[in-house]
This record gives structure tokens, sequence and C-alpha cells, in this order.
């Protein structure tokens, strides 16, 4: 990546600009993060069927179930992947961001774009909860 930061980088710090303090609100209301997960599960249920987000299911899959695991207290994870996994899928439902979700696939570019660059952020925490979440089956 070098001084040029990737374009990823840059949505996700311009999203951390934009929604960091409402997601810091959230991420101290037990309550206000069901209704960010009750959401998100919403919106992806309206979108399975459209190919064009596929790439989006699997990380936000997992992001959901970690949160749950946190607040339930059955895997802990670190307050700045929680709040980065929380800024992912606030951005994600939210109709307001840089490229308008009514815009069909290229409204989901940017929502792309901040989940994955979240999901890098976090790999080593996601493979850790992978591998505990394996041992709960």
């Amino acid at each position: 990546m070098g001084k040029e930061k990737s374009k990823s980088a840059k949505i996700l710090d311009r999203a951390k600009e934009f929604y960091g303090e409402k997601v810091e609100a959230i991420s101290r209301q037990e309550s206000k993060v069901k209704e960010l997960l009750s959401g998100v599960v919403n919106k992806l249920s309206s979108l399975k069927t459209n190919s064009r987000i596929q790439k989006l299911i699997e990380p936000l899959t997992i992001f959901i179930r970690m949160v749950k695991a946190h607040f339930s207290g059955k895997h802990k994870m670190a307050n700045t992947t929680l709040g980065l996994i929380l800024l992912a899928l606030f951005y994600f439902l939210s109709p307001i961001d840089f490229i308008p979700d009514f815009l069909g696939f290229f409204g989901f570019a940017d929502d792309l774009s901040v989940i994955l660059a979240v999901y890098a952020k976090v790999k080593d925490e996601i493979d850790d909860f992978l591998d505990w979440e394996r041992t709960q089956l």
C-alpha cells in the first residue's frame, strides 16, 4: 500500500469520520446493537437473491455471529474490533452512504469496500472466532 492508501481504506476512513460517533454510542447499548443486527438480517434477507452482492453475505453473517457471541459473553472480542464490525454493519444498513444503494450493484460497491476493509483489518480475530465456533458444534 505504501504512502498511497487503497480505495477501500480511504472509504473506511471516511465511514469512520462520518459514522464513528454514532457507532460508538450504539456499541454501549445492547438493545441498539440488537436493532442493528435485526436490520442487517432483514436487509440481507431481502437481497439474498441478488447474485451481485454475494460477496457481502459471508462476511456480514460472520460479523453478526461475532457480535452475538460477544454480547452473550460466549466469545469476547477487542473493543476496537467490535467498533469496526459495528461500523461495517451500520454502513451496510444505512441508506445514507457515499454511493446510494438504489443504484443497484454500484450502490453496493462502497458497502462492499467498507465490509471487506473491516474484514481484512480484523482477520486474525475472525480466524480466532471461527476456530472457537468450530469447537462449539
